[in-house]
C-alpha cells in the first residue's frame, strides 16, 4: 500500500500549484499515448471524484456510459 501513497504524493506533487495551462497540457499529453500516464490520469480522475457531489458524479458517469456505448473506449 506504501508504494501506492507514494505514487499518488509525487503525482500530487507534480501538479501542485502548476497553471491551469501546464495541468491541461499533463492531461492532454497523457491521453491516447503512453500508459505510463494513466495511473497519473487515475490519480487526479480520483481528486475531482472526491471533490464532486452526486450530481457531477452522475454526469461522469453518463459520458462514460455514453462512450462506452457509442465503441469509443480506449483503443
Amino acid at each position: 500500500m506504501a508504494v501506492t501513497l507514494n505514487l499518488r504524493q509525487a503525482i500530487v506533487q507534480k501538479v501542485t500549484n502548476k497553471p491551469d495551462a501546464d495541468i491541461i497540457e499533463m492531461i492532454e499529453g497523457s491521453i491516447d499515448y503512453d500508459e505510463r500516464a494513466l495511473p497519473g490520469l487515475g490519480v487526479l480522475f480520483e481528486m475531482i471524484w472526491k471533490e464532486s457531489d452526486n450530481t457531477m458524479r452522475q454526469q461522469l458517469v453518463d459520458t462514460l456510459q455514453h462512450k462506452l456505448h457509442e465503441g469509443q473506449g480506449p483503443q
